[in-house]
Order: structure tokens, then C-alpha cells, then sequence
């Protein structure tokens, strides 16, 4: 059985931090992971990118490649976006695709391949206009977004990470069709 390809796409917030055991949790589900990051969740993870790269089988990738250069990764049965903060959900929203992960992400929605996102902010940005109408806009196109608790807490709940995950079985094992 081939493996589908999932790309895990991350931005720069804290639950960046958990991803070497998220890409773990996704390939025991069967998923070959693919990892992008924003420029400054790569910077935040610099340590751990080669690490990351060995664990996928595959560049960690943060910035778009030269034209003309081979494809450094398989195509994507399915996206996960998440972490994704109040600048990506706005940039993705927007079709502003300065940065890999939101081109890719973006790219998607018109290649028609399942996307699954969890917003992650804090409350003041969540409270800001755009953000409730980005996010209407990527629902409109076609993105699942996930809930997540984004309001600060004195135990803030835990990222979603094994809900996410979940929301893309069915994209490794397809109901059959009922005849």
C-alpha cells in the first residue's frame, strides 16, 4: 500500500514546539509527513530542523525553491495547517503567498486537496475585524478549522494536536462507497 503524503504546515507559536511527536503521531497513523514552517518557526526550531528532516525523510522546508529546481517533496493527499496565527490565517485568507507555507496552503484550496487548520492567537488579535472575516473566508473555500481555545488561562487547555490529527482519517482510509 502506498503512503499518502500530509503536509504539516506550522507557523510560529507555541505548539510549534510539540511537532518531532506530532510527525511521529502522524506517521503511526500511516501518513508520510512533509515539513513546512514559516521563516520564523524555522527559526525558532534551527536546532532541531536536521533532526526534523532525518524524522520525515524529507527537507524541512521554509522558503520557496529557485525556479527550475526539482520538487523536493511529493504531491499532498492532505494539509494540516496548524499552528496557524492571526498572520497566516489573515495572509492565507488575503491570498497574500510571501511565504511558503501560506503558498502551499493556498495553492490547495484551488488544487482541491483537503486542508485542515487550527488558528492559534491571543485574544486581542482574535478580537481584531479581519480575523473573524478571514476566517469565514477560508471556511467559504473549503478549510476545516478546527476549535481551539485561544483565550489565556491559568491552565490554557492543550493544543488540539491528536483532533487534528483524527480529522484526517478519513482522507488515509475512505469509506467505501454503499452501492
Amino acid at each position: 500500500m502506498t503512503m499518502k503524503t500530509l503536509y504539516l504546515l506550522c507557523s510560529a507559536a507555541p505548539p510549534v514546539f510539540d511537532v518531532a511527536h506530532v510527525v511521529e503521531d502522524a506517521q503511526a497513523r500511516g501518513w508520510n509527513v512533509c515539513l513546512g514552517l514559516t521563516p520564523t518557526a524555522a527559526h525558532w526550531l534551527a536546532g532541531s530542523l536536521d533532526g526534523l528532516a532525518a524524522l520525515t525523510g524529507h527537507p524541512v522546508l521554509w522558503q520557496y525553491q529557485l525556479p527550475g529546481e526539482p520538487e523536493q517533496w511529493p504531491a499532498a493527499d492532505a494539509i494540516l495547517y496548524a499552528p496557524a496565527t492571526f498572520n497566516t490565517v489573515n495572509a492565507w485568507a488575503l491570498g497574500l503567498t510571501d511565504r511558503l507555507t501560506v503558498g502551499l496552503a493556498a495553492e490547495a484550496l484551488g488544487n482541491g486537496t483537503p486542508v485542515t487548520a487550527i488558528s492559534c492567537t491571543n485574544s486581542a488579535l482574535a478580537a481584531h475585524p479581519q480575523y473573524d472575516i478571514s476566517l469565514a473566508t477560508l471556511r467559504n473555500a473549503g478549510v476545516r478549522l478546527l476549535p481551539h481555545d485561544n483565550t489565556p488561562a491559568e491552565a490554557p487547555a492543550p493544543f488540539p494536536w491528536t483532533t487534528a490529527l483524527g480529522a484526517l482519517d478519513p482522507v488515509l482510509d475512505p469509506a467505501p462507497v454503499q452501492h
